[in-house]
């Protein structure tokens, strides 16, 4: 469920009109529900027990006016890089809640994590185990560990957001879990508290997980036979959301607690879950205005003012997104077959093919839904045009939450050597 709907023959956000929003804040431009992003993480934690750790993907929409929304709604947050921990933290998500995952942590980034306090560091290598072991040593503390263990079950979605096979860089292989928690055991500044696993994202099939997650199970079975303490289980994330209306629809969030539950109770473990896309995906849209309707030898191209650039997912990984007028058709109204495209340089900037859409003319608003996670955060100055804006609704009120940089702006980013000034 989102709230975006027509009214009065126009596309609204909430009691927000899109086509009257376009005029104030100019095109393209993403917009953000409020009353969304609320419903989706309550029932997403209303699946779960109070005392498990709904930690929001930052990766997918880092924007601080999303996160702080979340972090009302008692939201933790995954944060992949120090970046992401300074936007959580700034967003006033407490240390408490958050989880540090990634394979490529720094040291100056273990740092400013320890130095915040995190609940939980999530260890992808023995590199990293042991250059977390050294920068706490330094500053007189001890990190609390989970190992991301991969559990060698193939997650059935697309190949560049699988995560948990062997041959991934994420994560430790499963053949090694036990050696690399004894080893972590021996280090006097790290704190072993839990298991690890993230198997991929966009998962529309809640096999893949139960296989993950009894596998976890009986590692952490292993592991307490082995005298660690394993207080809590990390689950990661990957529930996926209905891009496409005449798919399947994935499983419901209380359908996926119930496996959670049966799957991992026994272990009486704290649960840490790390949603993101269900979370902000359908809570967010991409508005773009038409600027031009070309008429190919056998296709109609709708060239809209956004790019691949503002949202890359049609081109990375060939994603569908359902494209909406912002202005209502009537029911007779005629339909022509488009390729809906932007305007960068690139023929990979086609957000659809072929796609059956009312008759539009330049000047007119679509809409690009399901746009609010992985689409402004992924976003990009390629071509030197500047991202899209992101607006924030509530009710009948809205705010811009990140300005369009304009062209000055952009261009001051860049530096001139003093050889060249001359």
């Amino acid at each position: 469920m989102n709230h975006f709907s027509y009214r009065d023959g126009v596309l609204h956000a909430e009691e927000v009109d899109l086509a009257a929003l376009a005029d104030k804040v100019g095109t393209p431009f993403y917009c953000y529900s409020t009353a969304t992003l609320e419903r989706h993480y309550r029932v997403f934690a209303e699946a779960f027990s109070k005392d498990t750790l709904i930690a929001f993907s930052v990766k997918a929409n880092g924007n601080l006016a999303v996160l702080k929304t979340l972090a009302r709604q008692g939201a933790g947050a995954d944060v992949v890089s120090g970046g992401e921990l300074r936007k959580a933290l700034k967003a006033g998500i407490p240390a408490s809640k958050i989880v540090f995952s990634g394979v490529g942590k720094t040291k100056v980034e273990l740092c400013a994590a320890l130095q915040a306090g995190i609940y939980q560091f999530n260890v992808e290598s023995e590199p990293e185990l042991r250059a977390l072991d050294e920068t706490a040593a330094s500053l007189g503390l001890r990190a609390p560990v989970a190992f991301r263990i991969n559990p060698g079950v193939d997650a059935k979605t697309h190949a560049k957001i699988s995560t948990g096979h062997s041959e991934t860089k994420f994560g430790i292989p499963w053949s090694r879990a036990r050696a690399v928690y004894a080893e972590a055991a021996k280090l006097k500044a790290i704190e072993i508290v839990g298991v690890d696993v993230h198997i991929g994202s966009q998962i529309t099939d809640l096999a893949p997980f139960e296989a993950a997650f009894r596998r976890v199970v009986e590692l952490v079975g292993q592991l307490r036979g082995d005298g660690h303490a394993i207080g809590r289980i990390d689950l990661g994330g990957g529930l996926g959301v209905p891009y496409r209306a005449d798919n399947e629809p994935p499983p419901l969030p209380h359908a996926y607690g119930a496996m959670v539950r049966e799957a991992v109770d026994s272990t009486h473990a704290r649960l840490i879950l790390e949603p993101g896309r269900m979370i902000a995906a359908n809570a967010g849209i991409l508005v773009a205005r038409v600027i031009y309707v070309k008429k190919g030898e056998g296709k109609t191209f709708l060239i809209v003012d956004a790019g691949m650039n503002d949202l890359v997912r049609p081109a990375m990984y060939d994603a569908f997104h359902d494209i909406v007028a912002v202005r209502e058709p009537g029911p007779d109204a005629e339909r022509v077959r488009y390729d809906v495209v932007g305007p960068v340089c690139e023929t990979s900037d086609i957000f659809a093919a072929d796609r059956d859409l009312p008759r539009l003319k330049d000047g007119d608003l679509v809409a690009i839904l399901s746009a609010g996670a992985y689409g402004a955060v992924m976003s990009s100055a390629y071509n030197a045009r500047p991202p899209a804006a992101e607006v924030l609704v509530r009710d009948g009120d809205w705010a811009v939450v990140r300005p369009r940089m304009d062209d000055d702006a952009l261009l001051a980013t860049d530096r001139i050597p003093g050889w060249l000034e001359a």
